[in-house]
């Protein structure tokens, strides 16, 4: 077995005469955060759309542990193991956590019924693994849920339906101190686990409490790879603004 989770080998997407994203390489390891930073712009989006299957590559490919995929759409790459958690959660606010959990997969009897009894049981083991003290939130909507409740519910549902790679948008966008400290713990949770992440963020303190390794992209291309021991924060903002890399750092592909 590949010690790569994921490998992104030569990966370009052009839009008419945009290069959107331009010959990038990269990987991702059982259990590592990998930051993945860069402006507005930068290519993060089109690059991360070409991973969850809702654009292809024009040419390059996407290996999961060493084996070549190919995703005609979202459902495929979710089939595959990669889910991506926006920052804009795909939740229905009406419904309870457990609703959310099953939203558009839902289980049913052998009679075609919805069987509530056995999606009820397997939400509270999903839930329980994430964050024991969430039984109570379990059946009020989640439109009455904190932030980091609801990126919660978001994560159990991608880990129940074996996601092995886990792109989160911006997790603590808006969320206040506490919040964040709850989906800090859940990223860590998925690490022992063995997920691979892959954190699209603007947030440098994120990055330096998370992330194991960071890449930095700028106009399209990926700059490098850094190891985030190696780099401070004004190393990474020398490299997002003006595509500066540091002399005192080896890159760590």
């Amino acid at each position: 077995m590949s010690q790569e989770l994921l490998k992104l080998e030569s990966l370009s997407k052009a839009f008419g005469g945009v290069h959107a994203v331009q010959d990038v390489s990269l990987n991702v390891r059982p259990g590592e955060v990998l930051a993945l930073l860069g402006h507005n712009g930068a290519g993060k989006s089109t690059l991360m759309k070409l991973l969850a299957g809702a654009e292809q590559p024009d040419c390059g490919q996407i290996l999961l542990q060493g084996q070549a995929q190919h995703f005609a759409d979202p459902q495929a790459a979710q089939a595959a193991g990669i889910e991506t958690i926006h920052q804009t959660l795909a939740v229905a606010d009406h419904l309870d956590a457990t609703a959310n959990l099953f939203l558009g997969r839902e289980l049913s009897t052998r009679w075609g019924l919805l069987d509530e009894a056995a999606m009820e049981q397997a939400a509270r083991t999903a839930f329980v693994q994430l964050n024991p003290r969430f039984t109570q939130a379990r059946g009020v909507p989640l439109a009455s849920l904190s932030g980091g409740q609801r990126q919660m519910v978001a994560i159990a549902r991608a880990l129940h339906f074996k996601a092995r790679v886990l792109i989160l948008d911006e997790p603590c966008a808006a969320l206040g101190p506490e919040e964040s400290s709850l989906v800090h713990a859940l990223i860590q949770r998925l690490r022992e686990r063995g997920v691979g992440i892959v954190l699209v963020t603007h947030d440098l303190p994120d990055v330096f409490l998370l992330a194991d390794r960071l890449a930095v992209m700028r106009h399209g291309r990926l700059l490098g790879m850094w190891k985030r021991a190696d780099v401070s924060e004004d190393d990474v903002l020398a490299l997002i603004v003006a595509g500066k890399k540091p002399q005192h750092a080896e890159e760590a592909p």
